[in-house]
């Protein structure tokens, strides 16, 4: 017997016991595994079901804005995000690789595609320990075209993600209205938000809510067929429709863009209304920015006709005059003497924009030449400043519309010395919004009933078409009555008839305009305002047809080069015109016939008094002008017999001396009956009507006098405020401060 054999039987027994020992800790462990389904504590149902179970985002659609005909103004679009594959792991077949190979050739015709240098893109493919990266913003929003670019390349580990972006089709259209978004980052998921606009104060309901599916899969990630499914619908966005019409809207982006051209103004703003309704059928500025790339926005970064308040000129005269009509204390015909006036014997005095003013004249002309007088000696004579105040609040110039868009600002009222209670009256020292101004020139337009401006017409759901909410129109105050509205457009429309009027520019074939002009002047870093003829915001403030408004149309232009020449209402009309005409017809409002003034016969006065014959030329319509300090009638022109039109003048000779009168404004026809009754010889200077006159008013006529007139369109007349006048506002601010 080998002496080794009784050790390899022991060995070969304990072998034998470690193995059944073994034997029966695993057939204990596996049953014990098997009854309490855990193992190290850890339930094993749950691992399996966390390695096994997938759970995936269903991403919301945000909601489309259309304008109030269905018209897709921005939506959501296809786009793609440009990843590359670095890991070598990927790529199984060396004849087809799956990652990038030449970072050098691959940054250099990536570049030509997406906005990143050749030198960041190839940082980024030669990054070491990476498995794939990605491009920052350039490499996102990628369109179906330039995906298909790269691809063409066939570049070996280039790729993409499909996601989606937003997209504006039209370009820059209402920009400053519909806002845009974007996109955030966190935790590598990207999130949009709305930023201005609409945008911006619906991004809640645009957003939507994302859903999720959780689902059992494979070792590989793939769906087992009887696998077990829990989905989540996402909810997606609702649409916005706006009250825009984009064909209005178009008319307006087109005018704003030839006069930007034309007159490299500072800044444009316009606003088309519906004053039935307060809808805003269109709306923009100048510069604006294009959404989709986002170029201008540094420049247009905010809406200006919500979120800037300004001085608005002499369209503040519409609502002096509304109050003064609902208080009736505004009489057409009576006299005033303009040129200077003074709040207070102590105050600064307000001058009218041309300096001198136009001797006594009446409240309706003083209105037809935006007197600044006139409307401060209403304010403080007619009205009372505490009435004026009053009627800002009725007309809601005062705070903000609650129009639905983000960051409106409110008027700020300047209201505390007596000069500034005076010049608030005709738009100056005070700042409100363009769209406080739409706002209360609703009352105007529509018989007292001062709309709400909106520009929400509906909510809908995205995937049904249901309306959720439906905005209606909200009368928001009544400052006036139906009477005096229509008394107001009545004034109104002699701005733009009258030969006087600072209107001319705004006449429109087939529609009669009711309107007022605005220059109102901008305050300069040093508290003063600026000095030239062009340093103004030129605005027109109008509505059509005069009867029973359908469009309310606001303009300003601010600082538009134009030569040093102040001719404002160029820019502006070239804006106003086309658009309230061109909306119109599309509104199809048809244009009214023309009424022809009345004609009338004159009679032979020579002889009557002039007191009777003052009183025959009013009551038929006619301006009479008295040449002469006599009492009685020796001469007239026209002559007697004469068939004339209504408001034509009417020289009466009387047997005093012959004095010149105060010719500031008219016509060269009527400068001519002066001349031919007073026997005098006549130089003329320029076209349009008279500015200036070299024999003085009241001074004695001979025969074979020479008179020299100088004649200018309206508009110029209009905005050449004399460096006086401005240095003496200039020095009225100044004090109150």
């Amino acid at each position: 017997m080998n002496k080794k054999q009784p050790y390899m039987n022991l060995g070969a027994a304990i072998l034998f016991g470690i193995f059944v020992l073994l034997f029966f800790i695993l057939i204990f462990r596996y049953f014990s595994i098997q009854i309490s389904g855990e193992f190290a504590g850890q339930p094993l149902a749950a691992k399996a079901q966390q390695k096994y179970s997938r759970k995936g985002v269903l991403q919301a659609v945000r909601g489309d804005i259309m304008d109030r005909n269905g018209e897709v103004i921005a939506e959501d679009t296809a786009s793609y995000t440009l990843i590359a594959i670095l890991s070598k792991k990927m790529t199984i077949d060396p004849k087809h690789p799956q990652h990038v190979v030449d970072p050098s050739k691959t940054a250099q015709e990536l570049a030509k595609y997406i906005k990143m240098d050749e030198s960041e893109i190839y940082r980024r493919l030669t990054e070491k320990g990476k498995f794939q990266v990605e491009f920052g913003k350039a490499g996102r929003n990628l369109s179906g075209d330039i995906k298909s670019k790269i691809e063409a390349l066939k570049l070996p580990g280039i790729t993409f993600i499909r996601d989606t972006k937003r997209f504006y089709p039209n370009g820059k259209f209402a920009s400053n209205v519909v806002g845009y978004t974007n996109s955030t980052e966190k935790n590598n998921t990207y999130k949009t938000v709305g930023a201005m606009g609409i945008e911006q104060s619906y991004n809640k309901l645009l957003t939507g809510k994302n859903g999720s599916i959780q689902y059992e899969s494979d070792l590989w990630g793939y769906i087992l067929p009887n696998g077990k499914q829990k989905i989540t619908p996402a909810h997606d966005g609702d649409d916005v429709y706006l009250t825009i019409d984009q064909k209005i809207q178009s008319f307006l982006e087109d005018a704003m863009d030839n006069v930007a051209k034309k007159y490299k103004p500072k800044k444009i703003i316009a606003i088309v209304a519906d004053p039935k309704t307060g809808d805003i059928l269109a709306m923009g500025q100048r510069p604006s920015f294009d959404p989709n790339t986002r170029e201008g926005i540094t420049n247009s970064w905010h809406n200006e006709a919500i979120e800037t308040s300004y001085e608005p000129g002499s369209t503040m005269k519409i609502f002096t005059l509304a109050a003064a009509v609902q208080e009736n204390v505004f009489n057409p015909n009576e006299t005033y003497m303009s040129g200077s006036f003074q709040a207070t014997p102590k105050s600064p005095a307000i001058h009218d924009w041309n300096g001198s003013g136009w001797g006594r004249i009446t409240y309706l002309e003083g209105l037809q030449r935006s007197s600044n007088v006139a409307f401060a000696t209403i304010a403080r004579d007619k009205l009372g400043y505490d009435k004026l105040r009053e009627y800002i609040s009725r007309f809601g110039l005062d705070k903000p519309t609650g129009i639905e868009l983000p960051n409106e600002a409110a008027g700020k009222i300047a209201f505390k010395y007596p000069v500034e209670k005076s010049t608030t009256a005709y738009g100056q020292g005070t700042a409100i919004t363009p769209i406080e101004q739409i706002q209360a020139a609703t009352a105007i337009a529509n018989n007292g009933k001062m709309m709400q401006p909106h520009i929400v017409e509906k909510i809908v759901n995205h995937d049904t078409g249901k309306v959720i909410k439906e905005e209606t129109p909200k009368v928001v105050g009544t400052p006036i009555s139906a009477e005096t509205a229509q008394k107001v457009r009545d004034y109104l429309e002699t701005v733009v008839t009258s030969p006087k009027g600072t209107g001319g520019s705004y006449k429109i074939e087939g529609y009669s305009v009711a309107g007022k002009t605005g220059t109102a002047s901008i305050p300069g870093p040093n508290g003063r305002y600026l000095t030239g003829a062009d340093n103004y915001v030129f605005s027109f403030l109008g509505m059509a047809p005069k009867d029973n408004p359908r469009l309310i149309v606001y303009v300003a232009v601010q600082q538009p080069d134009l030569g040093g020449t102040g001719q404002g209402a160029l820019p502006v009309s070239a804006i106003f015109n086309p658009v309230m005409k061109n909306s119109l017809q599309y509104l199809n409002i048809k244009p009214s016939a023309q009424k022809t003034p009345s004609e009338n016969e004159l009679p032979d006065f020579k002889g009557q008094s002039v007191e009777a014959a003052l009183k025959t030329l009013k009551a038929d319509g006619f301006d009479a002008v008295v040449l002469g300090k006599g009492n009685q009638v020796v001469s007239q022109l026209p002559k007697p017999g004469t068939t004339s039109l209504d408001g034509e003048k009417v020289i009466l000779q009387t047997d005093g001396n012959l004095t010149a009168p105060d010719m500031t404004g008219w016509s060269l026809r009527d400068v001519m009956k002066i001349v031919d009754m007073a026997g005098l010889k006549l130089n003329v200077n320029g076209k349009g009507y008279v500015a200036s006159q070299s024999i003085k008013p009241n001074t004695q006529l001979h025969n074979g006098d020479t008179l020299t007139v100088d004649l200018v369109t309206p508009e110029d007349l209009y905005t050449e405020e004399t460096k006086k006048q401005k240095d003496e506002q200039s020095k009225s601010k100044t004090g109150q401060q």
